[in-house]
Formats: structure tokens, sequence, C-alpha cells
């Protein structure tokens, strides 16, 4: 009947424009998937998915500090927003809505401070290890770095706001600093490299 209102449609997942190997950044421009900016992306996409497991299990056990690593993930959505604006093709306009300030960083070191100082001292190199919450927090870090790697040559090309490589810097300190307090709290021994015998 012409009184009811026609029921809405979800937009379909799929769009069909990158099927020819090119997407878009968030200047329009198209540029080929395996260009550097859709790498950084990429990284940046899987360590939000890292932590995001990483957190789930974290929930199970009871830390408080979930909803930090529920924070970084939304931080993580505004570095890649700053990386899909590669400021060579960037207007002013996009620049303002996708600017990453050093804010978020400051705030990463407090975190790192004040788990630091609950820590015992580090004598040996630690292995990935240190129960489930612990593990995830070390492959989330790892994952980190990669993207860290990917994002610091947009940086020194100056496609990208050196805060977001600063922001990777100092959250895989933090997630090392978590997975360590993770299994502490959790009472679980971390494993330590030991030299092989000859």
């Amino acid at each position: 009947s012409p009184d009811r209102a026609a029921p809405e449609r979800a937009p379909k997942i799929y769009t069909r424009t990158g099927d020819a190997g090119f997407s878009s950044t968030f200047t329009g421009e198209r540029r080929p998937k395996g260009d550097p900016i859709f790498e950084a992306l990429g990284a940046t996409d899987e360590l939000s998915s890292a932590i995001g497991l990483a957190g789930e299990f974290s929930s199970e056990k009871g830390h408080t500090f979930v909803d930090q690593l529920h924070k970084i993930q939304c931080m993580l959505q505004d570095v890649g927003s700053n990386l899909a604006t590669p400021l060579s093709s960037a207007r002013e306009a996009h620049r303002k809505r996708t600017s990453f300030s050093e804010q978020p960083v400051l705030e990463l070191e407090q975190w790192i401070d004040s788990y630091s100082e609950q820590l015992p001292p580090l004598r040996a190199f630690i292995l990935p290890s240190g129960g489930r919450s612990s593990a995830a927090l070390h492959f989330s870090r790892a994952v980190c770095r990669r993207a860290e790697r990917c994002v610091v040559p947009l940086v020194q090309a100056g496609e990208a706001d050196p805060n977001v490589a600063k922001y990777l810097n100092r959250l895989s300190d933090y997630l090392f600093v978590l997975a360590r307090y993770a299994a502490m709290k959790e009472g679980k021994e971390e494993k330590i490299y030991i030299k092989p015998e000859p």
C-alpha cells in the first residue's frame, strides 16, 4: 500500500570497484592495491584485529586494561584515516579531518610508566608466553612493529603525519609492557630465552 514506507535496504558489502586491482584513497585518488599506502592500511587493520583478539582473552580474565585496548582500536581507525589521506594530494579540508595529534602518544607513555612501575625488572630476553592474554599481546606487539615499518617510509616521504609513526612506535612498547603485566596479574610464568647447548 502507498501508506507503507519501503523497507530500507542495507548497502552491499561488495562494490566490485577493486576487482581490477585498484582502490581509492580518502582524497579520491585511485592507486594499485600494492601501493605502500594500502600496505600500511592493511597492517594497521591487522594490528587492530590482533588487539581485538588480545582484548577478548584479557576480558575473559577480568583485566581492567581492556578499555584501554578498545580506545587504542579506535585510535587505529584515526591512524588509518591519516594514512588514507596522502598529504601530496590532500586538500586542506582533508588534512583537517584526518590530522593526528601528539596527545595519544603522550597518553600511551603515561600508561607505559604506570604499568612499568608495577613490574619486576627485566633481566632476560622474554619469549612470547605468559598465558593467552600475554601471548596475544606479544603477538599484537609484533604486528605493531610491522605496521610501523610500513608507515615510516610514508612519513619519510611526507605522505603521513610523523605522529602516526610515533604512536605505533610507542604502542609496541605499551603492548610489550602490558603483556608482562597480564602475565604477572594472572600468575603465569614468562618463558625466557635460554641459549641451546652446542
